[in-house]
């Protein structure tokens, strides 16, 4: 009786790539992971501290409110550009020229690079220069995003919006293009309304599409950096001051690098821990359906 040989040669295929993240990712989380537990005096000069840092991480007060003030932005921005986003592929053109153009100028946001973008709304919301923070002159509107928090927040959120709700509409759209077109004869035989065809074919078959949007603009409003630096430079006072400035302004500003690789540990395991809160919410009530 032959018995089948197996070839593992295919495994040599994939070692590149373990190798890549090895160097990439796994490399580096082990080295933040030994700053974690050490103090650093120097490069030659280091003592134990075991978890002291991660300690002082959890009492920290301003740690504390930059989270907050990040789960308010996260959540916030996700309410607006989900909904935005299924709005603006809804609308968008599915045959012809016009529907390629429509593309091109959708997706044009996301070639734009983020400390462009923070450069480009820090002029636009200019009351001298900038045609937005001129219009709101114009109606009246004591609108400054250097002075006000109120001001600034808006303004970051609404920067957001304008660079990433393109990503989930090309997301959604792509969606919405992979619908068998059987479906929609069906909902014209049955006299389906806009909305039925909306509530019961198309949302529906968007789920997929939808958790990864969801996933993706959540991973990147959580670490959102570049834009709000560049901005309003996490300011008036903290107000703009997400988790990522504060860890870049403790590992650098202030040189402490065994309480920043804790923070950043911290703050990767946060981030994993709501990403699979979201899965597993969105799948649930999947299956419930």
């Amino acid at each position: 009786m032959q018995t089948k040989v197996e070839n593992n040669k295919a495994w040599f295929l994939v070692l590149p790539v373990f190798i890549i993240v090895a160097f990439s990712a796994i490399i580096p989380l082990m080295t933040v992971v030994n700053y974690s537990v050490q103090d650093i005096f120097d490069q030659n000069t280091s003592y134990f501290v075991g978890v002291e840092w991660f300690k002082q991480v959890m009492l920290d007060s301003r740690l504390h409110d930059a989270l907050i003030r990040q789960f308010i932005f996260s959540f916030t921005i996700l309410l607006i550009e989900i909904p935005l986003g299924i709005g603006v592929a809804l609308m968008m053109p599915t045959k012809g020229r016009s529907a390629s153009l429509c593309l091109i100028l959708v997706a044009l946001p996301l070639l734009i690079p983020w400390n462009v973008v923070g450069t480009i709304w820090q002029i636009f919301g200019r009351e001298d220069i900038g045609l937005f923070g001129a219009f709101m002159s114009f109606i009246g509107v004591d609108y400054n995003y250097a002075s006000n928090p109120i001001d600034a927040w808006s303004t970051v959120v609404l920067m957001d919006v304008w660079h990433w709700t393109p990503l989930v509409a090309l997301l959604c759209y792509s969606g919405l293009r992979a619908i068998p077109e059987m479906y929609y004869q069906a909902a014209r035989i049955d006299r389906a309304s806009r909305w039925a065809v909306f509530r019961y074919i198309q949302l529906p078959k968007l789920t997929s599409v939808l958790i990864i949007g969801v996933l993706l603009r959540f991973m990147d409003s959580f670490m959102i950096y570049t834009e709000p630096f560049v901005l309003t430079g996490g300011g008036p006072g903290s107000s703009t001051t997400f988790l990522s400035q504060a860890l870049v302004q403790q590992a650098i500003g202030q040189f402490d690098l065994g309480p920043a690789a804790a923070f950043s540990l911290v703050y990767f395991l946060i981030i994993l821990l709501v990403c699979w809160v979201f899965y597993t919410t969105i799948m649930n009530n999947q299956k419930d359906k």
